[in-house]
C-alpha cells in the first residue's frame, strides 16, 4: 500500500503543484520533499493532495474503518544546501523513528528552532 500511495501522492503534486524530489514515512505520518510553483500557496497544495489521496484511500482498499489524515500539517522550507541531508532523513523514516516518535521529534524541531506552539493543537 505505501509505494502505491506515495505514487499517488506524487502524481498530484507533480501533475499540478510542482515537483516531488522524495516521499516516505511510517504508520502515523509521510514527510514529502517538493518544489512547489510561486502560483500555489503550501495550504492549497496541502489540502488537494490530503483530500484526494484519502478518497484514493477509501476507493481504493479494503480498510475495516474509513481512512482521514489529521486536520493539520506542518510544512518547513529547506534550503539547496541541505536538500541532500533531508532526502536521507526522509530515506530513514523507520530507522530513525525507532528511536524518537513522531511527536517526540515535531516537539525537538519546534523548540530547537524556537517556534512557539500550543501542543493540544499540534495532534488535532
Amino acid at each position: 500500500m505505501k509505494e502505491r500511495l506515495y505514487s499517488y501522492i506524487s502524481a498530484i503534486i507533480n501533475k499540478k503543484f510542482g515537483f516531488t524530489k522524495k516521499i516516505n514515512g511510517t504508520a502515523d505520518h509521510v514527510h514529502v520533499l517538493f518544489d512547489i510553483k510561486t502560483s500555489f500557496s503550501i495550504s492549497e497544495t496541502v489540502r488537494v493532495v490530503k483530500s484526494n489521496s484519502s478518497k484514493w484511500i477509501n476507493d481504493n482498499l479494503n480498510l475495516a474503518n474509513r481512512f482521514a489524515w489529521q486536520v493539520g500539517y506542518g510544512a518547513f522550507s529547506v534550503s539547496m544546501s541541505n536538500e541532500e541531508k533531508i532526502v536521507q532523513y526522509i530515506n530513514n523514516q523507520e530507522k530513525h523513528h525507532e528511536r524518537f516518535s513522531y511527536k517526540e521529534e515535531l516537539i525537538l524541531l519546534l523548540k530547537r528552532h524556537g517556534i512557539q506552539y500550543d501542543e493540544k493543537y499540534l495532534w488535532q
